[in-house]
């Protein structure tokens, strides 16, 4: 698959940054886009933040798509993409320091970003490239449990068409095989089809 960021002359990386609590699979967030990057033959890396990971302490993971091999391993200090697991971070952590205005920016949140008081913010980024997502309620109603990871790739997939939902899919299947990979895989479709939506209506809620 071409990079969809990418031209015939100029490559760019393309880096995700995630950001979350201990127990909500912020690590392995990176790690799913990551392989589903690679099933579509690009070149991936997925790594984390060293310190604690001790339950809800903030984590932040990292992944780097490329269409060359990719040496770096440096944390990334300006995403394309940003990824808020849990929005209780947004006014604990600096969550964006380093975004630019052409950033992806996706929410895990049911609430308004006026709600969350981060319209100012958000209002300096491309209205198209922004979307809030009830993730954690999605992966409630799929898996039993508020667990957002899986709910917000298919969002990110969405959202960017970096990675498509079917390597998205197969990735949550190769790590989750049975029962649970496919309530993961539901979660992710439903979030899949929310920002769709959405994106149909022109809406960046």
């Amino acid at each position: 698959m071409a990079l969809p960021w990418a031209s015939a002359t100029v490559v760019t990386m393309f880096e995700v940054r995630i950001h979350g609590r201990g127990g909500q699979g912020v690590v392995t967030a990176a790690e799913l886009l990551s392989v589903a990057a690679f099933r579509e033959g690009e070149h991936s890396q997925a790594f984390p933040t060293f310190g604690s990971e001790r339950m809800g302490a903030p984590v932040t993971s990292f992944c780097r798509i490329d269409t060359l091999p990719i040496r770096l391993r440096e944390p990334i200090v300006e995403p394309d993409a940003l990824i808020v697991q849990d929005p209780t971070l947004l006014h604990q952590v600096d969550v964006f320091a380093g975004v630019r205005d052409d950033a992806y920016l996706l929410l895990n949140t049911g609430r308004t970003l006026a709600e969350l008081g981060i319209a100012d913010f958000v209002e300096r980024l491309d209205p198209t490239r922004v979307r809030a997502v009830p993730a954690s309620e999605l992966a409630r109603q799929h898996l039993g449990r508020p667990l957002p990871n899986a709910a917000l790739l298919g969002a990110f997939a969405g959202l960017t068409r970096v990675v498509a939902l079917e390597s998205v899919a197969a990735a949550i299947r190769d790590r989750f095989p049975g029962d649970v990979g496919e309530r993961n895989v539901a979660a992710a479709t439903a979030a899949y089809e929310l920002v769709d939506d959405r994106a149909r209506e022109g809406s960046h809620a």
